[in-house]
């Protein structure tokens, strides 16, 4: 079943379409099942949230997009289609052809995502390995994209190393070089988390205004719902390794249909209209996914939870139009029981 918030965008097909994907990473205390099921579209020019508690497979499903997993992990189902081909089934040669061209990602820590040793200027000179440019033009072209991204007298900046600015202009850097090879999809993997409050809402806003620009679609992977709510179109919940919700980000932060997506929508502080000492939780933890359960894999913790939650396993219901949630309590032909 195919959710956006788009029809237009949906109509044109998706960039990428992932079908039912499922993620084991052998360990020595037994397989985890870090991703189960999971099918899911990103559409072509718009920006996709992913959001979910730590643990919940968001990582998994981004550096699966990317053929970036660890060495322990198997895809064991499923496929990931962009265009006519199955990105799930790439050898490396076919991942190290895809990666830089049409797919690129900026990640966390943005120091240890740029060489310590290198200057700014070889880094973003040496991503353009591909391009059948001089030197000079590979320089100029790396001026304009530290331009493109805001960065004060960029040609300057290509002689200094990544230790000599800060931790906003180093990302700044990471978001140039990413889209310097104008990819079809940037997976932008928590690209916030190392920033304080004010530098988060500034890369917010460029990514935006890049993404616009160029026009490319935007895989969006945050805890964080307020920097969701404000760059991204379309938004999708994981728990437990499962697509628990999905739809316009209008529809999951102003009607959440999932309880899961419900309690983190009540937890956000900007949500929280009088002081308080204690923020609120969602009481439990998260399933351990060695094991998963056999029902609904939020029922321990859901407040709403009935008798099937806990034996048939819910499969994603049509909320509204380009709206699912994986809840039971959305079916219409059976009441509690």
């Amino acid at each position: 079943m195919a959710l956006t918030g788009n029809t237009t965008a949906a109509d044109a097909g998706p960039l990428v379409a992932i079908d039912s994907l499922s993620v084991d990473f052998d360990t020595a205390g037994g397989t985890v099942h870090a991703l189960r099921d999971v099918s899911l579209e990103v559409q072509k020019g718009r920006v996709l949230g992913l959001v979910g508690e730590s643990g919940c497979g968001k990582s998994t499903l981004a550096y699966s997009l990317i053929g970036l997993l660890a060495d322990n992990a198997r895809v064991v189902n499923g496929a990931i289609r962009m265009g006519d081909r199955d990105l799930a089934g790439l050898n490396a040669a076919g991942w190290r052809d895809l990666r830089g061209r049409r797919i690129a990602m900026i990640f966390q820590d943005p120091m240890t995502a740029l060489n310590p040793v290198l200057n700014i200027g070889r880094q973003m000179i040496d991503i353009q390995y591909r391009e059948s440019l001089s030197k000079a033009e590979k320089r100029a072209r790396a001026i304009e994209f530290l331009g493109q991204v805001q960065i004060p007298d960029p040609a300057a900046r290509l002689d200094v190393y990544p230790h000599q600015l800060s931790g906003g202009m180093r990302q700044r850097v990471c978001i140039a070089m990413a889209l310097l090879t104008r990819p079809d999809l940037l997976i932008a993997d928590e690209p916030t988390t190392a920033l304080d409050a004010t530098l988060e809402m500034q890369i917010v806003d460029l990514l935006r205004e890049l993404q616009q620009r160029f026009g490319c679609a935007v895989l969006f992977v945050s805890h964080h719902l307020g920097t969701v709510a404000e760059l991204c179109d379309d938004v999708a919940v994981m728990y437990a390794g499962e697509m628990v919700e999905k739809g316009s980000a209008r529809q999951i932060f102003h009607h959440p249909q999932h309880p899961y997506t419900q309690a983190l929508l009540a937890c956000d502080p900007a949500r929280i209209g009088i002081a308080t000492r204690q923020l609120p939780t969602i009481p439990g933890s998260l399933p351990d996914l060695r094991r998963p359960p056999v029902g609904c894999a939020f029922r321990a913790r859901c407040p709403q939870a009935w008798g099937r939650c806990a034996s048939d396993h819910p499969p994603l219901y049509v909320a509204q139009t380009h709206h699912g949630a994986r809840c039971h309590l959305l079916n219409p032909e059976e009441g509690k029981t």
